[in-house]
C-alpha cells in the first residue's frame, strides 16, 4: 500500500510539471506540443529496463544512472542539456549530485558550459574531431588538450548549486582521461594545498584519484618529468545514489568527427552509459549533397560501439531542428531537416531505439524563422537562445517522463 500510495503521488507530481512545461509554451501556436512525445517501436525492452533502474532509484532511493547526452554546439553550448539534468535530479531527494564527463573548454579557446567553471595557466594546444589533420587521439569528448609545459595547470570548479532544489554539485573521486608520451610524466591532483598521485590504467587511459572527502574544487598539475601530456576529459563521481547526466558537445561535429575518436568506446567503458541521448546530425545535414544512406551508415557505427559496451542500454534519437542555409547574404530553408527526420526513424526501428521528434514539435520546416521571431532562436537560424534551449530541456525531461509515467502505472497495477 505504501509503495502504491509513492507511486500514485509521482504520477500527480509528473502530471503538474506538464501543465507547467505546458504553460510555458502556449504563448507559441506555431509548434506541435500536442506532439511533445517519445515514439517507441516494437521492441521497448531497453527502455523497460532502464525505466525499471529508474523506478528503484526514485522510488527506493537504490543504484546509479548514467545518461550520456550527445551532439554538437548544441550540446557544447550546455544549456539544453543543464536544464535536462536539473529536471532529472529533481527526481532524487539527495542533495549531492554529480558532474559527471567534463571537458576544460576554456583550455581550448572555446566556450565553456555554463554547469562548471575551469580556469587554466601555461600554454595548451587544442585539437578537436572536427579537424582532420592532427593524429591525435581523441576520446568520447572529441576534444584534447596537450602541452609540454611542466608548469601549466587546469583549475574546476562544480559551484552549481540549483536554487530551486538546494543540490550541490560534489565529487569524491576523479578520473583524468588522457595519456604522456612518457610513463614517468602523469598529472596530479592539488587540493587544498596537498599534491595527490594518480593510479595510473593504460588500458583505460586514465589516472584515477580517490578522494578521502568530498570536494567541488580541484587544480590538476603535471609533475615535473619531461614530454608532452595529452588530457582528453575529466570524469568528476561520488558514490551516492542518483542520476549523471553527461553531456558531450563539440562545435561542428558531426558523425564523421566522432567516427575520428579512437578512443571512444573505451570512454564509454568507464561511464557504462543507461541511456544515449544522440543529437547528432545538424551539421550532417548542412551539405547540399546530404545523402541519408551515408547518414545511416555512419550512425551505425557509432550505435554498434555503445551497444557493445552495454547491449542493454536504452537508444533515444533526437531529430534535428528545422534551420536554414546562408546563401550569399540571404537563409533559404534546409530541407534535409525532412530527409534526416525519416532517417532517424529508421535507425530507431533497427535497433529498437525510440525517437524525440524535434522537428516535428517545433512545427516542422520553416518553424526556426518564428522561433526567432518569438526570442527563442538566434539570427543564424540553426542556433537556439538560452530562452528556446530551456524549453528544450523541459519538453524532453516530460517526454522521458511521460513514459516513465506509463512505466509505474504498469507496476502498480501488478
Amino acid at each position: 500500500m505504501k509503495l502504491l500510495i509513492t507511486i500514485l503521488i509521482s504520477l500527480f507530481s509528473f502530471c503538474l510539471q506538464a501543465q507547467i512545461v505546458q504553460k510555458q509554451i502556449e504563448n507559441y501556436p506555431f509548434t506541435n506540443f500536442d506532439r511533445n512525445k517519445i515514439v517507441y517501436f516494437s521492441d521497448s525492452t531497453s527502455f523497460d529496463l532502464f525505466f525499471h533502474k529508474l523506478g528503484n532509484l526514485y522510488l527506493k532511493k537504490e543504484g546509479n544512472i548514467n545518461i550520456v547526452h550527445i551532439g554538437g554546439s548544441h550540446v557544447q553550448a550546455g544549456v539544453l542539456t543543464q536544464q535536462f539534468r536539473h529536471n532529472m535530479q529533481s527526481l532524487v531527494s539527495d542533495t549531492i549530485v554529480s558532474k559527471g564527463l567534463i571537458f576544460p573548454f576554456s583550455a581550448a579557446k572555446t566556450n565553456n558550459p555554463p554547469s562548471f567553471k575551469t580556469r587554466y595557466t601555461g600554454k595548451w594546444i587544442s585539437y578537436r574531431n572536427t579537424q582532420i589533420t592532427h593524429q591525435k587521439q581523441l576520446g568520447l569528448t572529441g576534444i584534447a588538450i596537450c602541452t609540454n609545459d611542466s608548469n601549466a595547470t587546469i583549475s574546476i570548479s562544480t559551484k552549481e548549486q540549483n536554487k530551486t532544489q538546494n543540490k550541490l554539485t560534489l565529487f569524491n573521486k576523479v578520473t583524468i582521461l588522457g595519456y604522456s608520451t612518457h610513463d614517468s610524466l602523469q598529472p596530479q591532483l592539488l587540493l587544498k594545498d596537498t599534491l595527490i598521485q594518480a593510479t595510473h590504467c593504460k588500458k583505460s587511459h586514465s589516472f584515477v584519484f580517490n578522494l578521502n572527502d568530498y570536494t567541488d574544487s580541484i587544480t590538476i598539475t603535471l609533475n615535473k618529468y619531461e614530454g608532452e601530456f595529452t588530457l582528453t576529459g575529466i570524469l568528476l563521481e561520488n558514490n551516492l545514489p542518483g542520476i549523471t547526466t553527461h553531456g558531450i558537445g563539440v562545435n561542428g561535429a558531426s558523425l564523421s568527427s566522432f567516427a575520428r575518436c579512437n578512443l571512444l568506446c573505451d570512454d564509454l567503458k568507464l561511464i557504462n552509459p543507461d541511456l544515449m541521448i544522440f543529437a547528432i546530425g545538424i551539421n550532417d545535414a548542412t551539405s547540399v549533397n546530404f545523402n541519408k544512406d551515408i547518414f545511416i551508415s555512419n550512425y551505425e557505427k557509432i550505435i554498434k560501439q555503445v551497444l557493445e559496451v552495454n547491449p542493454e542500454c536504452a537508444l533515444l534519437f533526437i531529430t534535428n531542428n528545422d534551420s536554414f542555409r546562408r546563401y550569399r547574404r540571404n537563409y533559404q530553408v534546409n530541407r534535409n531537416g525532412e530527409i534526416v527526420e525519416k532517417a532517424f526513424f529508421q535507425i530507431a526501428e533497427k535497433y529498437n531505439g525510440a525517437v524525440w521528434n524535434l522537428f516535428d514539435i517545433m512545427g516542422g520546416l520553416r518553424s526556426m524563422q518564428q522561433w526567432e521571431d518569438e526570442g527563442l532562436a538566434k539570427r543564424d537560424k540553426i542556433h537556439f537562445t538560452k530562452k528556446g534551449y530551456t524549453i528544450l530541456g523541459d519538453l524532453l525531461y516530460n517526454a522521458l517522463t511521460e513514459k516513465f509515467s506509463e512505466y509505474l502505472k504498469t507496476i502498480s497495477n501488478e
